[in-house]
């Protein structure tokens, strides 16, 4: 009996076992991607985000007098100032139901009218509620039902070598997806006047008119909104989207886009002093810090003790070593709020003294 059995059974696993690697080999157990396709494909991810991103269509009514428009035309035209209208585009994401659209600021700039249009086909007119120079970004509102708002992300939670994806409307082609990996973190320097600079930096292309589009991780989750293309100065490279491709964080432009909303504004809270990174002697220890080189007069810092020649170790007990990353989280707080500053003073006595904040549109203009 044993010895039938065996003869029986053996065989019997041997063909099962190959009827089971052909059935894996054709896809018997689904009509799923494989692995491997999953990996290379981003189409789910796409899909999600793709409703939330709408094109910017603005224009802008310009005067010229006669000397301008001779040397547009190359052509002698003598009279009074007529209008010529500038148009431009960009890109903006949805954030809520009720039509609020978030995109750069210099998409919209001086614009006369602005027109957005849906992922859907449809268009409506769009209202500025507020823009700030600080971040370059703007927030507009459509009168629109039946809007998909973006999955808003944690841009926190970013790492360097994440995969990416942008979408948007490069040179007015309309929505188009470009893919890549985040290239840096923390990126600052690039534009005047932005002062809260704290790029994501990717290689996922971009082109003129992705500017406000959004930037995605593979789950269709909203990390950034494109921002812009850093060439080094060569106009030439911006047209043809050669670059460094910047996005600002979502946690930053959601911060940025409540108070704009809100108050028409960004409220920043502002400590008052200027510093500068700490370099110890050779008789001290390296150690990451910030030396106090100004202090405001009567501002928030100067009234709670703090003195220029101070060195300060942390904030909130958290050791500081960069002085734009430390004023920067000082300015995602609100006037009123209490900070902690542990420091060093003059005398090498270490104190611990709080600081309630102020207003940085109270600040003195330089």
């Amino acid at each position: 009996m044993q010895r039938i059995l065996s003869q029986w059974l053996w065989p019997s696993i041997a063909g099962l076992a190959v009827a089971l690697l052909v059935l894996e080999y054709t896809g018997w157990r689904s009509n799923s991607p494989q692995p491997a396709e999953r990996m290379t494909s981003y189409a789910t991810a796409v899909a999600t985000a793709t409703p939330s991103v709408v094109n910017i269509y603005t224009a802008k009514v310009v005067n010229e007098s006669p000397s301008q428009r001779n040397n547009r035309f190359n052509q002698l035209n003598r009279g009074s100032n007529q209008q010529r209208v500038e148009r431009s585009l960009g890109s903006g994401v949805i954030l809520s139901e009720d039509g609020i659209i978030l995109t750069n600021r210099h998409v919209i700039a001086g614009a006369d009218a602005i027109q957005v249009l849906l992922n859907d086909n449809r268009n409506a007119r769009a209202e500025l509620l507020g823009a700030d120079p600080a971040t370059d970004l703007a927030v507009l509102k459509i009168d629109l039902d039946h809007l998909s708002p973006a999955i808003i992300g944690d841009s926190n939670a970013a790492r360097v070598g994440d995969v990416v994806l942008a979408i948007g409307n490069p040179l007015g082609f309309g929505s188009s997806v470009t893919q890549g990996i985040i290239s840096a973190l923390g990126r600052y320097g690039f534009q005047g006047g932005a002062y809260y600079e704290d790029y994501i930096q990717t290689d996922a292309t971009i082109h003129m008119g992705n500017s406000g589009g959004a930037l995605i991780n593979t789950k269709g989750e909203l990390l950034g909104i494109n921002s812009l293309i850093y060439t080094g100065g060569n106009t030439a490279n911006a047209s043809a989207g050669i670059g460094i491709s910047l996005a600002v964080p979502i946690n930053l432009a959601t911060f940025v886009a409540q108070d704009l909303i809100d108050y028409g504004q960004v409220i920043r809270g502002w400590m008052g002093v200027s510093v500068q990174p700490f370099i110890p002697d050779t008789s001290q220890p390296t150690v990451g810090a910030l030396l106090v080189t100004q202090t405001i007069a009567n501002g928030p810092a100067d009234r709670a003790g703090i003195k220029p020649g101070d060195i300060i170790t942390a904030i909130n007990d958290e050791p500081v070593t960069d002085g734009r990353i430390a004023m920067h989280r000082i300015a995602l707080l609100r006037p009123g709020d209490i900070i902690s500053v542990t420091l060093v003073d003059e005398s090498d006595n270490t104190q611990n003294l709080n600081v309630v904040l102020g207003s940085l549109q109270q600040a003195p203009q330089s």
